[in-house]
This record gives structure tokens, sequence and C-alpha cells, in this order.
């Protein structure tokens, strides 16, 4: 739809709009005890978008355009000021959890589409200016010499979870960094390279990051993570190998957890500094996990 004639994005635009707010890496949120985008409507929307300085048509709600538009400090504290200090911008990964999910995908949508925009004002090819075309969905080289055009791109990542069979009941592999929070483990992760498939990104990851060899590499689901512009496809691998040998470059720590285990790990939200805790539930590391451990 971001491609749709002008016509018809003033056709629609005619009958109402919406609009959400980002100032750098944070979105505005309706706080309380359930947390809520603030997507303004009529006239205050209609001034956020003249004052933009990029906005991006995300899509329909209701058949009413959607667009997301960068703010700086000086707008963020007008936009504040339009809900009566009703919300506040907070990076979404603090709040993600809490949202409606209809609200996370928008939030986290129009995060990435900004800092994309915020990334490319240059032309890659010959270093001149781009401008945006087609409703923020495209950024185009003004140079007439080269007038190449740019797209959003998203970099994919492999997040695997590894098991083993040779034990009763089995366990899985969950590493963590050294800049996480105290006792907080997960399972491994990284980009694809070049000239790799996923399966392949799996097994290597593994092994440069915990010295484990793996098989059976199995796809489960994905999840987009804007944070700020991957796909992190999630897998499930059996390990044939045990002896942890850690890449200390790229893990603090890495350990075997048996179900047992995971029974007397906290929440994320709930563990004190110095307990174990599991990944946030909104996580497809999360997911993965409960996948392995509901399977017994």
């Amino acid at each position: 739809m971001s491609r749709r004639p002008p016509e018809w994005l003033a056709e629609k635009m005619a009958t109402g709009v919406g609009v959400v707010p980002v100032l750098g890496s944070s979105n505005l949120i309706i706080s309380g005890e359930t947390p809520r985008a603030q997507i303004f409507e009529g006239n205050q929307a209609l001034a956020l978008l003249e004052a933009s300085h990029q906005e991006i048509l995300l899509g329909t709600d209701d058949h009413r355009p959607v667009f997301a538009v960068s703010v700086d400090e000086g707008q963020a504290a007008e936009a504040v000021a339009m809900t009566g200090g009703a919300a506040e911008f907070v990076d979404l990964r603090q709040v993600g959890p809490f949202l409606p999910p209809a609200d996370a995908h928008i939030l986290a949508h129009a995060r990435g589409m900004v800092y994309w925009h915020s990334r490319h004002g240059f032309c890659g090819v010959c270093g001149s200016p781009t401008e945006s075309k087609h409703s923020g969905h495209e950024r185009k080289c003004v140079n007439p010499d080269c007038a190449i055009s740019h797209f959003p791109r998203t970099d994919p990542a492999i997040i695997v979870l590894v098991y083993r069979t040779d034990i009763p009941g089995g366990a899985c592999l969950l590493g963590r960094h050294a800049r996480w929070p105290f006792g907080m483990y997960s399972t491994l992760a990284g980009f694809v390279e070049p000239g790799e498939t996923l399966e392949q990104a799996v097994s290597r990851e593994v092994f440069e990051e915990a010295g484990i060899e793996t098989t059976n590499v199995n796809y489960l689901a994905s999840q987009p993570w804007p944070f700020p512009s991957s796909l992190m496809l999630g897998f499930h691998a059996e390990a044939t190998s045990f002896d942890i040998n850690i890449d200390d470059e790229e893990l603090s720590d890495c350990r075997w957890f048996t179900r047992d285990d995971l029974r007397g790990m906290k929440e994320w939200l709930d563990a004190k500094d110095d307990e174990f805790r599991l990944p946030r539930r909104d996580s497809i590391s999360r997911w993965l996990i409960q996948q392995w451990f509901d399977a017994e």
C-alpha cells in the first residue's frame, strides 16, 4: 500500500489519519496498568505530519492511513504536551511485553522504519544526498548520474535452542553476555553470513560461541526484531558434542540446563540481582525454550 498513487492516499487522508511519533529509538507510550501506544488523530495528527521532517506510511487501520513521524526533542515535548502529560517516550524494549499485540506491531514497524531513514540520508554508491519517495518506503539518490533507489533492508539472524538427549530428561544449552543483567541466560544467536544457508549459520554460530557441534537443525518460527533491523529465525538443533568451550568475546558463560534447572529459574521481571532468570516472555528465545520444555 506504500506504493499506491497519490490520489488514493489523498482520498484516504480526507477521512482521517493516525500518526505515531518516534524520537530516536523511543516511542510515545500512554502509561498505566496496561500501557498503550499513543496514536494521534484529527488536527493533532495533521500538525505532527506538517512539522515532521520525515513521515512514513505504515499502513491502514480500519481504512485510515497511519504514519510514523520522526520528531526532534522540541517536537517530542509538544507531542507529550498534546497528551496532557499522560504519555512519555520510552524504549520499546522496556514496555513491549505489556503492550497489546497490535500496538507493539505498529510501534516496532514505526521504530524500524525511522531508524532506516536516519541511516540512509546519503547514497551508499556515490555519496550524494537521498530523498524519501513512495510514502517513505524508498530513498532515491538525487544525483542524476547515479539515481539509485535504496529500500529498507532486514538482516537475517538465527536464534537456536540446542538440546542434548544423551542424559535422562535431556538438557538445553543457554549462554549469557556480559552486558546482560546478572543471571540472565538465553539461547544462542548470530547473524547469517553471505553464502551460507540458515542451517549452516546455526551450526557455525553454536560451534563458534560454545564449541558444540550440532545436527538435526529444524526451523520453528520467526520474530521481527527492529532493534535496529533484524529478523530472528528460530531453530532447535540437537547437540552431538557436549563439552562447552566458550568464545569469551561472544559469551561470558554458557551452561547445560535440565528441565529441573529451568523450573528453579525466575521470570525476567521477578528475579533479583543475584538470581538466575529466563528471557522475557515476548521474546522468541523464551518461546524456543518453552517449546523444548513442554516436549518432555
